[in-house]
């Protein structure tokens, strides 16, 4: 059976490649602090499930020590010159979007396909996960899709993978770190505040009501946190759980799937949401750096008020 810990290892394997190739690269004046930050990450991959919560956290905190008394540098070598990439885009025009479309693609396909497939009884993919799983299928198909069509060396992925983590840096860290603070603030409770908050100042006696609570505290949750991930639990056993599932009744799966595309209404929105809009804009050198989130806020916006009707639409009726 394929488990959710199969792309674990599958990442894991990666950042060790984007380890190796960081220590080998003199070029970089800080290729031991790059070296040593992706391999303590890679062992969170490759290990962590296995790890007792004390040695994980130790993980966690030496590659904050790395990050920041060390810090995280670039290489200065280029695997292409900028001429040979525009020629290469030039090339291949519309078709270098191919392997980022196969992604979503695969993903829906695997989301509907795996779990009807079988092996002497057994799921071929675990039936709890199976989303994130074909998301993993979906980007390894991509990766093979996108080194037959640009006739890559067998070393690009893990050459290009390196570049891509060393430009976002520390960031790169930041959804599994917040998702981490997200389910910690579910455990202390913050959850029943929010819920007593929104029961004592919002009319939540409605079942519109307690959607659009839902879907807009998930996106300005979001935008506090900067991810998606960490408002999920404190607003799902906030105002979810005990309004749209319990009080009225609606439907676990289809609040889950809307309550986080929602949130990540909130992350187009957000400079706390580094690795997502103030990275891109530093990467591009654009000379204002909330270029992206203000290109990013009527599309966000939109797409919250659709999410909310998709909801109120959809979770009541099963």
């Amino acid at each position: 059976m394929i488990r959710l810990e199969h792309v674990y290892i599958v990442m894991g394997l990666l950042l060790v490649g984007v380890s190796y190739v960081n220590a080998r690269d003199a070029s970089n004046p800080r290729r031991w602090n790059n070296a040593m930050f992706w391999g303590l990450y890679a062992v969170t991959f490759l290990a962590g499930s296995r790890l007792p919560h004390f040695a994980s956290g130790c993980l966690v905190i030496g590659m904050v020590l790395v990050a920041s008394i060390g810090k995280l540098g670039q290489t200065t070598r280029e695997s292409r010159t900028p001429a040979q990439r525009e020629e290469s885009a030039a090339r291949l025009g519309n078709r270098l979007f191919v392997p980022a479309l196969t992604i979503p693609a695969v993903t829906l396909l695997g989301t509907f396909l795996l779990k009807r497939l079988f092996v002497n009884g057994v799921p071929l993919a675990d039936p709890a996960q199976i989303t994130i799983i074909s998301l993993g299928l979906a980007t390894i198909v991509a990766l093979v899709v996108g080194m037959v069509m640009l006739r890559a060396p067998l070393a690009a992925p893990v050459q290009e993978g390196r570049r891509l983590f060393d430009a976002v840096g520390w960031a790169a860290v930041l959804p599994q770190m917040l998702a981490a603070l997200g389910a910690l603030f579910a455990v202390a409770g913050v959850g029943k505040v929010v819920a007593d908050l929104a029961g004592r100042w919002l009319p939540l006696g409605s079942p519109f009501a307690a959607v659009v609570t839902y879907t807009v505290g998930m996106a300005l949750f979001t935008m506090i946190m900067g991810n998606a991930f960490a408002a999920f639990p404190v607003m799902t056993a906030g105002i979810a759980l005990p309004l749209i599932m319990t009080r009225f009744g609606g439907d676990v799966v289809v609040m889950a799937a809307v309550g986080m595309l929602s949130g990540f209404c909130g992350t187009l929105m957000t400079p706390m949401a580094a690795n997502y809009n103030i990275v891109p804009a530093a990467l591009l050198e654009l000379p204002d750096e909330y270029a992206v989130i203000r290109v990013q806020i009527p599309t966000g916006l939109i797409l919250l008020a659709a999410n909310t009707l998709i909801m109120y639409l959809f979770v009541y009726r099963h």
